[in-house]
Formats: structure tokens, C-alpha cells, sequence
């Protein structure tokens, strides 16, 4: 009676033995119909809010180095401008082009173009998070998986405008489920999936040379199904490795292929791929970050500093989630089996496959002490995986559950449920600053105002803007409505300018500014003193103040004509 019941509570089981109408047949299975309504959610989401999210700090000169590459290829490699802007030629900029290519098909401005094409590959690593989760597990695990990410600000807020970090992201993502898929055959895995993979990984490359990272994930799936001890010895062990990577040789054909066309520096000499890995690992710009209320220069962060944001910026559910794979992958296998569960080998192996997708970066991260900036930007293709790894440890914890009490894992479902839907209305609140949340292992936004990185990408600025217009239509009135006014601005000049409308001039020259537009990220708002006319405010916490300063500077520069 208590297996029925349990198999019933789980309807993901391949192969368990069920009563005839308890489940839909398998291609309409209901957390498959729940997920498809999940991803029918997030389309009309994004769909809906991409123009609410401000132009990140970045996407000026992203835009810009997309522009230039197209004009490298159109001038027959004669313009060979892109190569000394900035340091952008260290990155791959395949979004970037994609960009520009879109941006003359569609009626959209460049950055909402780029906001709109972020989120959709955005929705795209949710549905290969989903994937992954499903096809170790089963659909309940990769409904879990793809609810988790859904509702974790710190993907969800970034989907739209860090138009860098998540397409690679997604890519990283989509990749690691492709090789999933491929190891499962080794050592002769399917052509198709091999040129799949060869093109997820050469969209990776294309965007950040960081996704070198899947050469090593490759060897690790390789190791992971040799049955070395089982049904080999070391040699055939070895002869299995060396044929698996044979097959694996057009993957990497295709992914330079796309690499170099689409980063046109690495193609200029065969090292420079290396070079930029080494650049990045040795990168020490005067650029600030705070932890725990700690300034440190990016070159001088600790070696915790990563892992710590991971521990407060991930939802609590998917960090406990994370937490129960690990403990079950671990369990030994005379406990699995008494617990009765399933498929035991094949889920532990995998589960630390993609355990070891997740972590392994962050490992080197802390080894290798690199520098880091902005909480964990640069970090997010480990939460995709990550949120893989929750679906699978919920899923099992389910399992465990239904094979004790039926009502306690009913129970358990439900504080799930209940966790995911707060998260979500987490999110509504901080609507469209997602990417502002913690959790309230640091006390959660209140906790961490002013004491870790918070709004680093100034996204208050359409908001504030139009509160200083609408103040400035209350106060100015007769011949003052034409009046044009400076504005300082504690972050980049397009977002600014792209709001305002013509009685806002932006100025370099702060002491001469008489409004002051500024987040409390890294204490902006304290740099020039004002009388607040208007804060924007999250979950109850000032994240951005605008200043009136007309009355601290001198009357002969007060306001231009």
C-alpha cells in the first residue's frame, strides 16, 4: 500500500509501477504541462517588462564593439578599430553582433533590442536547466529545477540587461545538458549531438573565452562513465577514454570555428585565446566592491568573496535543495537501497557531474584568488547548474519522504510550493530591480544595504528621472518650465540621457550640478550633499536618492537658459 502511494506522489518515476489512471501518458505528463505553462509565463513576462529595465553600465561600448566587428568583416579586415577599443577585444562578441544584426529587423531601440534578446536567452537557460533536471530525474525534478531559477532575483533581475553574463550563461548552460546527453553514449555518442554541443560551445567562447571551462567538463564526463573496477580494467578504461575524445574532436572543430568568427582577436594568433584567460585572471583596475561593509579594490577581494555571494544571493530553497543532492549523491549505497531509491548509479554519477559544473569554477575562483567586482556577475553560468542540482536533491527528498509517510511528504510538497511563491512575490516587489535580492541569511535587502554590493548597474535611473521631471513640472512654473537644468549622475551618461527629457543636462562637473541622481550602492548618494526631493525605494529599503542642490552653489551658474 505504502509503495502505491508513494509511486502516486511521484509521477516522475521511470518505470514504478502505478494504478491505470493515475497519470497522463508520459508525453503529457502534468509537471511537463506545469513546466510548459511556467516558460508560457516567463515569455509573456519578458515580453511585457523588457522596456522597464535601465541600460546597464556596460552596453554602451558592448553595442559599440558589435558595431565594430561587423565593420572588421565588412571592410575585408581593413578596419581594424576594435582591436584598440577599450579592452573589449579580450571578449567574444557573437551577442553583440547578433544585436546589431536584430536591431535592423525590429522597430526597437538598440538597447531594447538587446534587453528583449538577453531575456529570451535568459528563458533559454531556465529550459535547459529544465532539461538537465528532467532527464537525470525525471519531470518533476526538471519542474523544480526551472521554478527555482525562475524565482531567483539574482537570474531572473540580470535576465534582461546584463546582456554579457547571461547569454554566456545560457549557452554554458545548454552546453553542460548536451554533454550530459553525449556521455550517456560514450564512447559513441550521436553525430547530432556532438555538432550540438561543438555549437553551444563555440556560442560560449564567442561571448567569454571562460568557456574553456567545458573542455574540462567534457574530460570529467568522459572519467565519469569509464566503469573502470566494474566491467574494464585501467587499460580498456584508458582505450575508452581515448576513443570518447576522439568523437568529441568535430565538437571542438565547430566551437573554434564559431569562436574565431565571432571574437576576431583570437583569431589573430593561436595563443590569444590563452592570453586573455591569463589577462582576465591578472586584471586589477581601479574598480571598487564592498563585502560585509568592506571597500576592497577588485585585485584585493578575499578568496571568500564569491562564495559568499553565492550563500546570500541564491533563494534558501535552492541553496537547501543544492544541499540535499550533495548529501544524497553521497549517501552509501547500502542506505540508498534500504531507502528504496531508484536508478541509484546512474543519478549519483550524474548528480556529481553537474555538481561539478557548478562548483568546480568557484573552486578555482578561490584557489587562484582572482580578482572579482560586483558580487557574483561575472559568476552567474554556476546557477543554472546549481538550480539543476536543487530540483534533483528536492525531487529525491520527495521520494524519501513518500516512502515514510504520504501525508509528510504531501506536507514537504507543499512548504516547497509555498517557498517558490514567495520567492515570486519577492520578485513582483522588487520589480525591476530582481537582481537587488537577498536572502535573509543577510538579513535579506534591508541586511545588506550599504554593507554589499546592491544596484552596481544604477537600474533607479528611469525612475528617478521621471521623479526629478515630475518634480520639476510641480515646482517650475510660467518661464521656469523652460529652464535647463545640470545633473550630476552617479553612473554612466547614455542611461541618463536616454530618460531625460531637454530640460536635463548631464555634466561631468558634480560641484556644478544642481540635481544629483545617485543609488546607495557603495554610498553614491553621500558624494554630494542636497536636499532629497525623491528615493526609490525596494522592499522598503532606499536604494536611490535624487538631490536638489540649487541652493548650495552659486546663484550664476543655478540654471541655464
Amino acid at each position: 500500500m505504502r509503495t502505491d502511494a508513494s509511486t502516486s506522489l511521484n509521477r516522475s518515476t521511470v518505470g514504478a509501477k502505478q494504478k491505470p489512471g493515475w497519470r497522463l501518458p508520459s508525453r503529457f505528463d502534468a509537471y511537463d504541462v506545469a513546466a510548459a505553462l511556467l516558460f508560457a509565463v516567463l515569455f509573456v513576462l519578458a515580453a511585457w517588462t523588457f522596456r522597464d529595465y535601465a541600460i546597464s553600465n556596460d552596453e554602451e561600448v558592448q553595442q559599440r564593439y558589435g558595431e565594430m566587428i561587423i565593420a572588421y568583416y565588412g571592410s575585408g579586415f581593413v578596419d581594424q578599430s576594435l582591436f584598440h577599443y577599450r579592452d573589449l577585444y579580450l571578449y567574444g562578441g557573437l551577442f553583440d553582433i547578433i544585436a546589431v544584426g536584430v536591431e535592423k529587423l525590429l522597430p526597437l531601440d538598440p538597447y531594447a533590442v538587446r534587453h528583449l534578446l538577453t531575456a529570451l536567452t535568459g528563458i533559454g537557460g531556465i529550459g535547459a536547466a529544465w532539461a538537465t533536471a528532467r532527464t537525470i530525474s525525471g519531470p518533476r525534478a526538471g519542474l523544480l529545477a526551472a521554478a527555482m531559477l525562475s524565482v531567483c532575483g539574482i537570474w531572473y533581475g540580470p535576465m534582461f540587461n546584463h546582456t554579457k553574463d547571461i547569454p554566456f550563461a545560457a549557452a554554458m548552460m545548454g552546453a553542460t545538458y548536451l554533454l550530459l546527453l553525449i556521455a550517456r553514449q560514450l564512447p559513441r555518442p550521436r553525430w547530432h549531438l556532438v555538432a550540438m554541443f561543438g555549437v553551444l560551445c563555440g556560442c560560449a567562447l564567442g561571448i567569454r573565452v571562460l568557456g574553456v571551462f567545458l573542455g574540462v567538463f567534457g574530460v570529467f564526463a568522459i572519467a565519469m562513465q569509464a566503469p573502470v573496477g566494474r566491467d574494464m580494467n585501467w587499460r580498456e578504461g584508458l582505450n575508452f577514454g581515448w576513443r570518447s575524445a576522439l568523437r568529441l574532436i568535430p565538437a571542438v572543430i565547430i566551437a573554434y570555428a564559431i569562436m574565431i568568427a565571432t571574437w576576431p582577436w583570437a583569431a589573430l594568433a593561436p595563443l590569444n585565446p590563452l592570453r586573455a584567460l591569463t589577462a582576465f585572471a591578472e586584471f586589477n583596475y581601479p574598480i571598487r566592491t564592498i563585502l560585509d561593509g568592506h571597500v576592497y579594490h577588485m585585485g584585493d577581494v578575499p578568496r571568500s568573496y564569491v562564495p559568499i555571494y553565492f550563500a546570500i544571493k541564491l533563494t534558501l530553497l535552492l541553496l537547501v535543495g543544492a544541499a540535499l543532492a550533495l548529501v544524497f549523491a553521497m549517501l552509501p549505497q547500502r542506505v540508498q537501497q534500504i531507502s528504496g531509491a531508484r536508478r541509484n548509479d546512474g543519478w549519483r554519477r550524474e548528480t556529481a557531474f553537474v555538481a561539478f559544473c557548478a562548483l568546480f569554477p568557484l573552486l578555482c575562483q578561490v584557489v587562484a584568488d582572482g580578482p572579482a567586482d560586483t558580487g557574483m556577475r561575472h559568476f552567474l553560468f554556476a546557477v543554472p547548474p546549481l538550480a539543476v542540482l536543487a530540483g534533483l536533491g528536492l525531487d529525491r527528498l520527495l521520494d524519501r519522504l513518500a516512502t515514510i509517510s504520504v501525508p509528510v511528504a504531501m506536507s514537504a510538497a507543499a512548504l516547497v510550493l509555498f517557498g517558490l511563491a514567495f520567492d515570486a512575490a519577492t520578485l513582483y516587489r522588487l520589480h525591476p530591480d530582481e537582481y537587488l535580492y537577498f536572502n535573509p541569511l543577510v538579513g535579506g535587502l534591508a541586511g545588506a544595504s550599504r554593507r554589499y554590493a546592491t544596484d552596481y548597474w544604477v537600474n533607479i535611473m528611469p525612475e528617478a528621472v521621471s521623479d526629478l521631471e515630475h518634480f520639476l513640472d510641480r515646482t517650475d512654473t510660467g518661464p521656469r518650465r523652460s529652464r535647463r537644468y545640470l545633473v550630476g549622475v552617479c553612473g554612466e551618461r547614455l542611461p541618463f540621457e536616454k530618460e531625460a527629457d531637454k530640460r536635463l543636462q548631464w555634466t561631468r562637473d558634480w560641484t556644478h550640478a544642481e540635481f544629483f541622481i545617485a543609488p546607495t550602492h557603495m554610498n553614491c548618494d553621500m558624494a554630494l550633499d542636497g536636499r532629497v526631493i525623491a528615493t526609490i525605494k525596494r522592499l522598503g529599503v532606499v536604494i536611490g536618492v535624487v538631490k536638489d542642490r540649487r541652493a548650495l552653489i552659486r546663484p550664476s551658474v543655478a540654471g541655464l537658459h
